[in-house]
């Protein structure tokens, strides 16, 4: 499917879960490549035309989440850095450098699945996306597909902490294997006496 195939149907609620398909789509790539799993897409008029998955371990950029990476992609595609008719649909709930980016480049709308009340900037831990200073707000539309979205972030962290215990164990069994007789680790050689 092309990134700018149109959908239409009849109830923006399926629209919504549609589209939220399409970003989990792009989450599983993130969990293939062994990134946290989040994925957007942006959509305009029924199409998308930005879509991508979290790559910092990638692309070793602190910066390259999904929603970053598709909203450039949809800036390309518009030929404008204005997303005025524009609606983000994400995995998780964006942090605070995507809800900045997001107003910034004056999106209309977010729709995200699992939300994040720790570090979420779209009402989580705080609301970027509505602030009431700033010169855009975002509308937002929570928890679409939400159970999907949390549950691929829960299996993700669950593995990774599974497999760094393993890795931790590996390395504990490692170095009691190269300790000197008597099983002790070496001791670092003690102070003179300052007598």
């Amino acid at each position: 499917m092309g990134p700018t195939q149109q959908y239409v149907m009849d109830e923006p609620l399926n629209l919504d879960s549609h589209f939220m398909q399409e970003a989990l789509r792009q989450a599983w790539r993130a969990y293939d490549a062994a990134e946290v799993p989040v994925g957007a897409v942006v959509v305009r008029a029924g199409k998308i035309i930005g879509r991508a998955f979290n790559q910092v371990e990638l692309l070793t950029d602190a910066t390259a989440h999904a929603e970053m990476l598709a909203l450039t992609q949809a800036q390309s595609a518009v030929g404008d850095w204005r997303l005025t008719d524009c609606t983000l649909y994400v995995t998780k709930e964006p942090c605070p450098m995507c809800a900045g980016a997001l107003v910034h480049c004056r999106c209309a709308r977010v729709v995200f699945g699992a939300p994040d009340p720790k570090g979420g900037a779209a009402g989580g831990a705080l609301n970027l996306l509505q602030f009431p200073t700033l010169n855009h707000r975002c509308e937002i539309t929570s928890g679409v597909r939400g159970e999907e979205c949390t549950s691929l972030l829960r299996q993700f962290f669950s593995e990774q902490r599974t497999l760094n215990r393993a890795l931790r164990h590996s390395r504990s069994v490692h170095r009691a294997g190269s300790n000197p007789p008597g099983g002790s680790e070496p001791r670092a050689p003690e102070e003179p006496d300052a007598s």
